[in-house]
């Protein structure tokens, strides 16, 4: 709409330094100018809102997301609030005051040196909502540190599980860990037995037959779960089940770590831009205001004007480009026929 409707007919005015198109389509013009600037300040508080809700109020969110009644009822009051702030003003303001001070050929508001109306206006269009703007997205932020820090915390707890607690777990496990504690006694016997052999030779000739057959006896007696080989493998297998949970685990925080970290850069990106955008102009427009336009070069007051229109150009770019949801929106918008042809081709464009 700005750039259907505002730009075209502002650009004759500010090549020649006239207006030409009459007293009538100079109030319209002002009114849908004012309307779409402001406008557009508060569906970035409303969507800054709404993504603070989905984030600090996830479960009522999801309840009220089939609520279209409610979504289209919010964005009607943005646009009716937007057109309340300058529109009755625009409109009435030299019927209330009871003459015009615009010359003929000028076009612009009546209240353009009102200091008062300007400072409370600004206050209503650009600090409060700035404000806002930058509370719900540091909220966002904060709850995403948050949640980061828990998730790393879950992590770590689950990567320092000893091995033994794993092992105890399950029946496959014990057994594996019995075998390994029998073959190293069984190691330690047979050493033992070596040594008492090596005494023995240096103090008699032979053992007795029946010690020889009293220990065999004992030996053959013994449980053999498992030789060495066997417990390895079933140690190892172990191992590797672990590293592998472990492994998956460290890949799904990596990706909610990166996710978020792209969510609380989109946002620093937006508030950023808005604050680019409108800041220059609103400072500017009190400043002259309050000096009838003296203290202010013409050439920085067009320039912060501009800026606002710029900002009406960015947005639609920025949202697509910072969340998937707003790009999956546009393609439904624009191209239909290929969403439903190709739906993940065209998400990936």
């Amino acid at each position: 709409l700005a750039g259907a409707f505002c730009i075209p007919l502002y650009v004759p005015y500010v090549l020649t330094g006239r207006w030409i198109f009459g007293r009538s389509l100079c109030k319209l013009w002002l009114v849908v100018d004012y309307l779409l600037c402001t406008s557009s300040v508060f569906n970035i508080v409303l969507i800054s809102y709404d993504r603070f809700l989905s984030v600090t109020r996830a479960v009522a969110y999801r309840a009220q997301q089939g609520n279209t009644r409610q979504a289209v009822l919010k964005m009607v009051l943005v646009w009716v609030l937007a057109f309340l702030l300058y529109g009755p003003a625009i409109i009435s303001w030299e019927y209330i005051s009871g003459q015009s001070i615009i010359p003929t050929g000028e076009c612009y508001a009546e209240f353009f040196y009102n200091w008062y109306f300007l400072m409370t206006a600004s206050t209503l269009e650009f600090f409060t909502p700035f404000i806002s703007v930058m509370f719900f997205n540091l909220s966002i932020y904060l709850n995403i540190q948050k949640r980061t820090k828990m998730r790393l915390d879950v992590f770590h707890e689950v990567h320092n599980q000893s091995f033994t607690e794993e092992m105890e777990r399950s029946p496959e496990a014990k057994l594996s860990l019995k075998c390994c504690k029998w073959e190293q006694k069984e190691s330690a016997e047979a050493l033992d037995l070596s040594k008492s052999k090596a005494q023995g030779a240096a103090s008699t000739s032979s053992l007795d037959a029946k010690d020889l057959l009293a220990t065999s006896s004992e030996i053959s007696r013994k449980p053999k779960c498992c030789n060495k080989k066997s417990c390895k493998n079933s140690a190892s297998t172990l191992c590797s089940e672990k590293q592998m949970k472990i492994m998956s685990q460290s890949t799904t925080q990596r990706f909610r770590l990166s996710r978020d970290k792209k969510v609380a850069k989109s946002l620093a990106i937006i508030v950023g831009i808005f604050g680019i955008c409108w800041a220059p102009y609103t400072l500017l427009m009190i400043i002259r205001a309050g000096c009838h336009g003296q203290c202010i070069s013409e050439f920085w007051y067009e320039t912060s004007f501009w800026l606002l229109w710029i900002n009406s150009a960015v947005n639609p770019v920025l949202y697509p480009l910072c969340h998937s949801s707003f790009r999956r929106a546009f393609i439904k918008l624009l191209c239909p026929k290929k969403l439903k042809i190709q739906p993940h081709d065209a998400l990936q464009n």
